[in-house]
């Protein structure tokens, strides 16, 4: 598969999980929290679905479409492992993390510190939506929507 076809499928398949879990995630209470804000596409997704819930956004810098960029106070720069441990406890009904990098070392590096992140952010019964997998006891896999391949995205609900 080239790298496009694969990059199309993997963004269908988040906006698919995303889709499918509107619903679910409408019965939490609390904030929604966006890993990586890239240039805002899935943020604005986001408010788009969920109007009316704080969104916080994190990222290195901000490099998104002016459109697509929260306020200053519910955008977070920084290194993500070290900015999103001040959110650990803050209750959000949904965690969405998109920093992969298609490097195997590089995520095997990002997968020591994500999980345990995730989990900590989302509130008992919050959903935990990645691009990389989440071994964590808290996280319990969540079925995927239909058409959406094993391992292409991967969904969650807290303990």
């Amino acid at each position: 598969m080239s790298r496009l076809d694969s990059f199309i499928r993997r963004l269908t398949a988040q906006r698919d999980i995303l889709n499918a879990i509107i619903d679910l995630v409408g019965e939490i209470e609390g904030p929604v929290l966006e890993f990586g804000l890239g240039n805002g596409r899935t943020y604005d997704h986001l408010r788009e679905n969920f109007p009316g819930r704080r969104i916080v956004a994190f990222d290195w810098e901000v490099r998104s479409y002016s459109a697509s960029t929260p306020a200053a106070e519910d955008m977070v720069t920084g290194n993500i492992r070290e900015s999103g441990q001040a959110f650990l406890g803050i209750g959000a009904a949904l965690a969405h993390a998109d920093i992969g990098t298609g490097h195997d070392e590089i995520d095997a590096v990002t997968l020591t510190w994500l999980p345990q992140l995730m989990a900590g952010v989302l509130t008992p019964n919050g959903i935990a939506v990645s691009g990389l997998p989440l071994e964590h006891a808290e996280l319990v896999a969540l079925p995927l929507p239909e058409g959406i391949k094993e391992g292409r995205y991967f969904l969650y609900r807290r303990t």
